[in-house]
């Protein structure tokens, strides 16, 4: 989304209010287990996300250049990648030199900063030919100050009291679509399908979605998926979206309790109590993106390592193994400790670090694990309780005869947990070091501090 540092402090406030009035409202009644959710494309099923920002991943900033780079995104396990907005940047109102890639000029196009649009097909061609899915970023909910619809269509626009465009918070770049409007609906949903059409990208990640009508979400859907099957992303946390819309949505409450974890503010129950929140609310189907960064989160408010210290690891087992879809934001497997400037250019800094196959090791786990799978294709998730319930989550996960018991240990402290459960037993190989052990009853399990362990039965 559009961001700025003021807007920052004043719109995580308003997000986390808005949040609190949906759980409120959402949590009064569970999900009916008759809403089973979107039905999901198969290739989801074991998928990890990689987010890609054009500008800053090479020196050229171009899709062209960014194309050389497919095959090793591709070997780290990846299976999706998501492009940050690929439209032209206004020039009215513009922040910085290079302006906000959530302003966008023109919806048909690309923008020249990146290359041609033939310079688009040819990388999504690319990606297609080794493996991998993609997606871009769309910007639904406001344009540039200086797009074509603000002359031609007016009307599709909020208005004040004098009958002036409106800009959403204080995005002063860009001016607020009015969703009351029915040919604005055509016109975002034909674009859409343009996308589909011309380029033959795999769906779409659609920014700040929680601000559009539901309703128009719903009409996406089957409009979308009328020219191809579909993977819809939503910048949202609402429920009411997991219902009829969209694949997957942000676990911003998760991300946010997880950086409190690492910095000591909550504990393991505050987690526990997070996945009894999501099982009350949401359909079963639904996934929930899962992350440790992403372009707002590096920019705005700090990298991995600034926010989750050491246990940046840590974290990292845990989003790839709950139930979910794991993120990479591009530069993270090359211990990325920066925050890349957003409206300036500002070049990743590719380095070899452990981080590498790190990531590559957690996407063969996830890829090889069909307990791992997301949605309810992927295994049953229960915590394990023992002595340490506050400072070490543990939990299984259970498909069939695929079964998983990993260990976090979310505190800086040496110590041992001992299961008070009778879920894990038996024998088994933890995935990081091959350690081949038996488990039973009673045993004491020995962590150092932000320790993760991830044991598969045998």
């Amino acid at each position: 989304m559009t961001r700025n540092p003021k807007f920052t402090f004043r719109s995580a406030a308003i997000y986390s209010l808005v949040s609190i009035i949906m759980i409120s409202v959402v949590s009064c009644t569970s999900v009916s287990t008759e809403n089973k959710g979107v039905v999901h494309p198969k290739w989801l099923d074991d998928a990890s996300l990689y987010e890609v920002n054009i500008r800053q991943f090479t020196p050229e900033g171009t899709f062209n250049a960014f194309s050389e780079h497919l095959q090793r995104i591709k070997d780290l396990g990846i299976d999706i990648i998501w492009i940050m907005p690929v439209n032209p940047i206004g020039e009215q109102g513009r922040k910085g030199s290079l302006g906000s890639y959530y302003s966008v000029k023109d919806y048909y196009a690309v923008n020249p900063e990146f290359g041609s649009m033939d310079d688009f097909k040819a990388m999504v061609k690319k990606a297609h030919a080794i493996g991998l899915k993609v997606i871009i970023d769309w910007v639904p909910n406001h344009s540039s100050l200086d797009n074509k619809l603000a002359v031609e269509h007016p009307e599709y626009y909020l208005k004040d009291s004098l009958g002036n465009f409106k800009s959403p918070f204080d995005w002063t770049d860009v001016i607020q679509f009015d969703y009351d409007q029915p040919g604005l609906r055509q016109y975002m949903i034909d674009a859409l399908k343009f996308w589909l059409k011309e380029t033959d990208i795999d769906g779409f990640r659609f920014d700040v979605a929680h601000m559009i009508p539901v309703s128009f979400w719903n009409t996406v859907r089957p409009a979308l998926n009328e020219v191809k099957e579909v993977f819809m992303l939503a910048e949202s946390d609402q429920p009411v979206l997991n219902k009829e819309a969209f694949d997957a949505t942000y676990d911003w409450r998760l991300h946010h309790i997880m950086n409190e974890v690492a910095q000591g503010k909550m504990n393991a129950i505050d987690i526990e109590n997070h996945f009894a929140y999501v099982d009350s609310v949401y359909p079963p189907n639904s996934i929930l993106m899962e992350f440790t960064s992403n372009h707002d989160e590096n920019s705005w408010n700090g990298t991995e390592y600034e926010r989750l210290g050491d246990a940046v690891k840590t974290f990292a087992v845990f989003t790839y193994t709950i139930p979910g879809m794991p993120l990479i934001y591009n530069g993270q497997e090359a211990c990325l400790n920066k925050r890349l400037l957003f409206f300036e250019k500002d070049t990743i800094n590719w380095i070899d670090c452990d981080m590498k196959d790190f990531y590559t090791k957690l996407n063969a786990l996830k890829a090889e694990n069909p307990a791992l799978f997301a949605g309810t294709i992927g295994g049953n998730f229960k915590r394990i309780h023992g002595n340490r319930n506050k400072r070490v989550f543990a939990y299984t996960r259970h498909k069939d005869s695929n079964k998983l018991a990993i260990v976090l240990n979310l505190s800086a402290d040496t110590l041992e947990f001992t299961p008070t459960d009778q879920i894990i037993k038996g024998k088994f190989k933890e995935y990081f070091t091959g350690e081949e052990l038996k488990l039973k009853s009673g045993d004491a399990i020995a962590l150092k501090p932000w320790d993760f362990k991830v044991y598969i039965e045998e």
